[in-house]
C-alpha cells in the first residue's frame, strides 16, 4: 500500500492511498470521490505519460511519498432538489384529479350502481357541467317545483365534487334528491334498496335538468339539455287501409336500437326502431285501424344517445327480461342514411369539407372545389363546440364557434353498460372516453383504465357486461 499526494488545481490532497494490487481505475474513482472528478476525464500525470486505466503499477514505478498532477474538469454539483418527491395522495384534492387523469369514482350506498353509472356517462358531457355551473342554488324560479331545484343543485354539486378529487366520492346527497323527486327509486325489498332500471334514471334526470337549465335564448331553444341531446324526428304516418297520411314532428333526446333476429349491427338496429305499428281510430272508419309509421332524423343533437332495448315485459317471471343477443357497434358511428332529405342536403358541405379535411391528414389529394374558407382561415377540425345550421337547437349550447356545422358523423365517449338477467338486478358499469382520448370502465368507486379496442367488445351474447346505452359526440366542421 503506497501512499501519494495528489494535486489538483489549487488543491492539494495528501495522503491518498494507492492499493497496487488493483487497477489504477479504482485509484481514479477515489479521486473522484475527493475531487469530483469523473474518472473518465481525469488526466494524471506519472512517468511516460499519462496513467491508463488498466496499467500496471509495477511498470508505472510510482514511490512511496511522490506528488502527482491531475487535470481534468469536475461535474456539476447536483443540488438537493427543493421540494422532495410529492405523492398523489398528498397533493391537494383539486389537484389529484388531474395528477390521474380521470374524475373520482362513486360508492355504491346499496344497490345504487344504475345511479353511479348513469352520473358517470352525463358528467363526461362538459357543456352540461358547464350550464349546471352557472346554475344558482339560492335561486329558483316560480315555474320550477322544490324538488326539481334540489336535484339540480345536488346535481351541480356532485359534478363538481367529481372534478375536485381522485378520491371516491359518496353522492349521499344527489342520491336523497333523486328519490325525493322519483320515489320509484326508493322502493325497498327486506329492508333493501331496489335495484333500477339506469335508463330510467338517465331519462328522468335529463327531463328534470331539461326542467331546470333554461337556454341563452329561451326564444328559439328552451332548454340546454334540448340543445344538447334532443333529437328531431320528421315521421310519415300513413294507413295502407284508408290511404290516409299525414306527418308529425317530435323531439326526443334518444334513438332506440330494437334487437331482433336479423339484427347484428346497431345501424340495423336503429333502423328497425324508426319503423314502427300502431293501432289508432281512423276518422275515415270511424273505428280503430292499423297505422304505418316510418321516422327519419330531421334535426341532429350535439350528443347522440342510443338506447339497446335490451329488456322486456316477461310475464311468466313477472319482471324484465333481457335480450342477450349480440349487437355490434362502432366507435365512428355515421346516420346520414336515417336522416331525411332536407337535412342530408344540409349536410352534404360540411361532410364534404370533412372529407377532404381527413383526405389531406392520408396524404391524399384532394379536387379542387368551391367550399366556403373556414373562419379566421382556421381549417381545425373541432367537436361540435357551436351551432349548426343543420339543427336549429344546437346555438343555445355555445355561442363560440358558430360557425360548426354537423356533419351526421358521430364519436364514441360513453358506454353503460348491464351484466345479469334483468334490468332490475345485476350490475351497471360506465365507461367513459377521457379528454385525454383514454378510455376509464367506472365500476362504482373502481376507476379502470382500458383500451379502445375492448370497448366495443361490450357487444352482447352472453352474461359479460354489454352495451345498454351509447353516446356518441358530434363531429362537426369549422367552414
Amino acid at each position: 500500500m503506497l501512499k501519494v499526494s495528489v494535486k489538483w488545481q489549487k488543491e492539494v490532497f495528501p495522503d491518498v492511498e494507492i492499493n497496487t494490487s488493483l487497477p489504477p481505475y479504482v485509484f481514479k474513482c477515489q479521486l473522484f470521490d475527493l475531487t469530483g472528478v469523473p474518472p473518465e476525464r481525469q488526466k494524471i500525470m506519472v512517468k511516460g505519460g499519462l496513467l491508463k486505466d488498466d496499467a500496471d503499477w509495477k511498470t508505472v514505478g510510482i514511490k512511496q511519498g511522490q506528488k502527482l498532477m491531475m487535470m481534468g474538469t469536475a461535474d456539476e454539483i447536483v443540488k438537493a432538489p427543493e421540494k422532495g418527491p410529492v405523492f398523489v395522495e398528498d397533493l391537494p384534492e383539486e389537484e389529484q384529479a388531474i395528477a390521474v387523469g380521470h374524475s373520482a369514482g362513486l360508492f355504491n350506498l346499496g344497490n345504487t350502481c344504475y345511479m353511479n353509472s348513469t352520473v358517470q356517462c352525463l358528467h363526461s358531457v362538459p357543456e352540461l357541467k358547464s350550464a349546471l355551473l352557472q346554475y344558482l342554488p339560492s335561486v329558483r324560479r316560480s315555474d320550477l317545483d322544490q324538488s326539481s331545484h334540489t336535484l339540480t343543485v345536488a346535481t351541480r354539486d356532485l359534478f363538481c365534487e367529481l372534478d375536485k378529487t381522485a378520491k371516491p366520492v359518496a353522492p349521499l346527497q344527489f342520491w336523497m334528491s333523486l328519490r325525493k323527486k322519483y320515489p320509484q327509486f326508493g322502493q325497498l325489498h327486506n329492508g333493501a334498496f331496489m335495484q333500477q332500471d339506469a335508463e330510467e334514471c338517465w331519462t328522468q334526470l335529463l327531463y328534470t335538468l331539461s326542467q331546470s337549465l333554461p337556454s341563452s335564448d329561451a326564444s328559439e331553444n328552451p332548454d340546454t339539455v334540448r340543445a344538447l341531446f334532443g333529437i328531431e324526428l320528421v315521421s310519415r304516418i300513413h294507413c295502407q287501409e284508408s290511404g290516409e297520411e299525414n306527418s308529425e314532428l317530435e323531439s326526443v333526446y334518444s334513438l332506440k336500437c330494437h334487437i331482433s333476429q336479423e339484427v347484428n349491427h346497431l345501424h340495423e338496429g336503429l333502423k328497425y326502431g324508426l319503423k314502427s305499428e300502431l293501432e289508432k281510430a281512423s276518422p275515415l272508419f270511424g273505428r280503430s285501424a292499423i297505422y304505418i309509421k316510418e321516422s327519419c332524423v330531421n334535426g341532429l343533437p350535439r350528443y347522440l344517445t342510443i338506447q339497446f332495448v335490451r329488456f322486456f315485459w316477461k310475464r311468466e317471471s313477472n319482471q324484465k327480461a333481457k335480450i342477450l343477443r349480440k349487437v355490434d357497434y362502432p366507435l365512428e358511428l355515421d346516420i346520414y342514411d336515417i336522416c331525411s332529405a332536407d337535412l342530408q342536403k344540409k349536410l352534404e358541405a360540411p361532410r364534404q369539407f370533412l372529407r377532404d379535411k381527413e383526405s389531406k391528414k392520408l396524404g391524399l389529394k384532394v379536387a379542387e372545389k368551391i367550399i366556403p374558407a373556414p373562419k379566421d382561415d382556421d381549417e381545425k377540425m373541432t367537436d361540435a363546440e357551436g351551432s349548426s345550421n343543420t339543427n336549429r337547437w344546437s346555438s343555445a349550447a355555445s355561442s363560440n364557434d358558430e360557425d360548426a356545422q354537423l356533419t351526421g358523423v358521430y364519436d364514441l365517449v360513453a358506454v353503460l353498460t348491464h351484466k345479469g338477467r334483468s334490468a332490475d338486478s345485476g350490475h351497471y358499469v360506465a365507461w367513459v372516453k377521457q379528454e385525454s382520448g383514454k378510455w376509464i370502465e367506472y365500476d362504482d368507486d373502481n376507476p379502470i383504465p382500458q383500451r379502445a379496442e375492448d370497448i366495443v367488445k361490450l357487444s352482447g351474447g352472453g352474461d359479460w357486461h354489454m352495451a345498454y346505452i351509447c353516446m356518441y359526440k358530434a363531429r362537426a366542421v369549422g367552414m
